[in-house]
């Protein structure tokens, strides 16, 4: 078993940032790539970003150039820098760890991002 536990997520005006943190804890040696999802009010989850041991980095087009993901091997934690900030990037924010038999999930972290 896997348990991630988000932080970070708060209120911030649009043209603002937020730094997400992820903290993985249990069999983490079982874990092959952590990624960010999010879900907006109506809409389905969607990725935001993944990371893989090695440190390959993959984003969805609407977030790249503006959120960086992150990890710190020492720590455990996978990190997601958003910047430039949008009212439509409002959304929970959960995080993910795919094992090698299971996907793991967050409770997630709320973002809201003023106009």
């Amino acid at each position: 078993q896997v348990q991630l536990v988000e932080s970070g997520g708060g209120l911030v005006q649009a043209g603002g940032s937020l730094r997400l943190s992820c903290a993985a804890s249990g069999s983490i040696f079982s874990i092959n790539a952590m990624g960010w999802y999010r879900q907006a009010p109506g809409k389905q989850r969607e990725l935001v970003a993944t990371i893989t041991n090695g440190g390959s980095t993959n984003y969805a087009d609407s977030m790249r150039g503006r959120f960086t993901i992150s990890r710190d091997n020492a720590k455990n934690t996978v990190y997601l820098q958003m910047n430039s900030l949008k009212p439509e990037d409002t959304a929970v924010y959960y995080c993910n760890a795919i094992g090698k038999l299971f996907t793991y999930w967050g409770r997630g972290t709320q973002v809201t991002v003023s106009s």
